[in-house]
């Protein structure tokens, strides 16, 4: 559920969709085409999810597939979808897709596990093998939310090291030294 406060909320449903209006519209200017502040029906333009998706709950839109979710890039996804910019089409690539997916097209909520299957498994094995030279490159193709998992994955690899590093694993528990009186 979106929170509020959320910034990574705020700008995810910032990306702009295209949409063509169902209905027309008076007293509205949108950009500089419409001069007269009149919408005609079946106009094509773009406009941010938030407000897309509540002309869209009034049925004064429909909204259409963005580019970051087009055909184009699906079949990017599904050819090795762990060598896909995601954050140059989209930087809330999964945050974006699942409040999109109700409301256009439902096979982005078929695309999105699939993507991040692969691409957690990867962000994984370079969390914890990769140094950190190499994994600048790497870094800029991923989402902002990959990106999080990354940092996660970094700091519990470290956690790890510094628990093993930090001297014995086992110890011997205290009641282990001490002898039993023997039974008479």
């Amino acid at each position: 559920m979106a929170s509020y406060n959320e910034i990574d909320d705020i700008l995810a449903e910032e990306e702009f969709v295209p949409v063509v209006f169902q209905k027309a519209i008076n007293g509205v200017k949108i950009d500089e085409s419409t001069e007269k502040g009149h919408i005609e029906q079946g106009s094509k333009t773009e406009l941010p999810f938030w407000l897309a998706r509540e002309l869209h709950m009034r049925q004064a839109v429909s909204i259409s597939v963005p580019a970051c979710f087009n055909q184009k890039t699906r079949l990017e996804i599904q050819a090795d979808a762990a060598c896909v910019d995601l954050r140059s089409r989209c930087p809330y690539f999964y945050e974006f897709g699942c409040k999109l997916a109700p409301l256009c097209d439902k096979t982005i909520g078929l695309l999105l596990p699939y993507a991040f299957g692969i691409r957690y498994k990867e962000i994984l094995h370079k969390a914890h093998t990769t140094a950190f030279a190499t994994a600048s490159k790497f870094l800029t193709l991923l989402t902002r939310e990959e990106t999080s998992l990354y940092e996660a994955a970094q700091s519990s690899m470290a956690a790890f090291k510094k628990w093993r590093m930090g001297g014995p694993r086992l110890q011997r528990a205290s009641i282990l030294g001490r002898k039993r009186k023997p039974a008479e």
